[in-house]
């Protein structure tokens, strides 16, 4: 029986990390700088090959633009801090913004509105399923 994958969506600032930045760096960036506990307990679970939304966050821009997995799991940094290593997947063929995510996912549980300021947030399958769908699927995800 194989591994169960899990869902997660990270989220940062444009100006401090964008998706223009992941894939200036060959696509592999150390996510590091988490100092909520809840934040950090949700990367100490995530595993290889656990998919994430790249979510900007900030006045200026509040939607998802990318998808990453784990290619490293939780490990302690030079900082005293910890992190986890992602690398990019694909970017959605349409950002979806927070307001349509709001209301298109009709009262379906998520984690980025129950906890707004949460920088690490799980998200069940259902949900990425539809996010997913809602931005025309990534590159690479299979769907053409």
């Amino acid at each position: 029986m194989g591994k169960v994958r899990n869902y997660w969506l990270l989220k940062t600032e444009p100006g401090e990390w964008s998706w223009d930045d992941q894939a200036a760096n060959e696509g592999l960036s150390k996510w590091d700088g988490v100092k909520n506990r809840q934040a950090q307990k949700n990367m100490k679970s995530m595993t290889l090959g656990d998919l994430c939304f790249f979510y900007h966050s900030g006045a200026k821009s509040r939607c998802v633009v990318g998808v990453v997995s784990v290619v490293r799991e939780w490990y302690e940094d030079d900082d005293g801090g910890g992190a986890v290593d992602v690398k990019m997947v694909g970017e959605m063929k349409a950002a979806v913004g927070l307001a349509e995510m709001k209301r298109d996912l009709n009262g379906m549980e998520f984690g980025l509105f129950r906890q707004p300021r949460l920088s690490v947030v799980p998200v069940e399958k259902a949900v990425w399923d539809k996010v997913c769908e809602m931005g025309g699927g990534y590159e690479a995800d299979g769907r053409g």
